[in-house]
């Protein structure tokens, strides 16, 4: 049975745990408090509000977001935002929470990351049918990807409308939001570009990965070949095996990739059984621990020279 979103009156009641709490202190901060889902709408969102905004994520790192659910300080934080910047449907307990608490603007990303249907992805990679569980319940998204940011002219696009959103909120910074937004974008469009260069000319474009969360990278030549559907973690059928054993035979295919916030035991089962070897791609839905140095950006290239060194581009 689904929890049910906290009302206002136990949002009020915890509150005062918000003092004592280092994580979710932005209500003892001055300035514009934003409230983002997930990690790369809190780095847009940073990027974006720079100096004058205080964002926390709602999902802490080493926490892995699909299955989020809030607690009462998390959605006082919610509550307390000026802005909450969210991915309808990719986070039922922050669509809920934002709907019932929120006071402040909800700016739901979907519409500027200009989502693509699955079968979209299909088409444009000549992908064929991935494993059979691909919208296994409890993570079935509907008919369209929700991973956008690993398009990173998709994520420059969000941190425009994260600068319209933030402009509302605060119109004597617009000049300021609209110009991280650009030096964003510029990052971005050079890392898109980065992209495009380094995976143009390999020996395969065949990628096997944990789960079904890698479809934008298509757009750079890749047939993605997810190991389970949308849930990380989750187990392969035997036909699943099966087939992406016969595909890695057929390939060459020379890495199987697992990710930083899911279990790797069936991205080590299948490279062990075939005698080759794993390599880490992160989806990027989190940082994998507090202490972690990287960011979006340092994190993006290191997925791009995974990748370069396993289809011998």
């Amino acid at each position: 049975m689904k929890s049910q979103p906290l009302t206002l009156g136990a949002v009020l009641a915890g509150a005062a745990l918000l003092s004592s709490c280092a994580a979710f202190s932005a209500s003892d901060t001055e300035g514009v408090q934003a409230a983002a889902a997930f990690y790369p709408l809190e780095y847009a969102a940073a990027r974006v509000g720079g100096d004058h905004v205080t964002v926390d994520n709602l999902t802490q790192p080493g926490q892995e977001p699909h299955d989020l659910e809030l607690s009462i300080r998390q959605t006082a934080v919610v509550a307390a935002a000026d802005l909450v910047v969210l991915e309808e449907g990719f986070q039922p307990a922050v669509d809920a929470a934002a709907e019932v608490n929120a006071d402040g603007t909800v700016l739901d990303v979907s519409g500027a990351a200009d989502l693509l249907p699955f079968d979209a992805h299909d088409h444009e990679g000549g992908h064929e049918e991935g494993p059979e569980e691909a919208h296994q319940e409890g993570h079935d998204h509907g008919s369209t990807d929700p991973h956008f940011w690993l398009d990173p002219l998709r994520l420059a696009d969000v941190g425009d409308a994260i600068a319209d959103a933030l402009s509302e909120v605060d119109p004597g910074s617009e000049a300021t939001y609209d110009a991280n937004a650009a030096s964003l974008r510029r990052d971005l469009e050079a890392l898109d570009r980065d992209f495009a260069a380094g995976l143009e000319s390999c020996d395969r474009d065949t990628v096997v990965v944990s789960h079904d969360a890698f479809g934008y990278l298509r757009k750079y030549g890749l047939h993605l070949e997810p190991i389970t559907g949308l849930t990380p973690g989750a187990e392969p059928t035997p036909a699943d095996v099966q087939r992406l054993q016969e595909l890695i035979t057929e390939e060459g295919i020379t890495t199987v990739f697992s990710e930083t916030l899911a279990s790797n035991a069936a991205s080590v089962s299948l490279a062990h059984d075939l005698g080759i070897v794993t390599a880490v791609l992160d989806p990027l839905e989190g940082l994998a621990s507090k202490d972690d140095d990287d960011d979006y950006l340092t994190i993006m290239r290191a997925n791009l020279a995974a990748l370069q060194k396993a289809n011998g581009c």
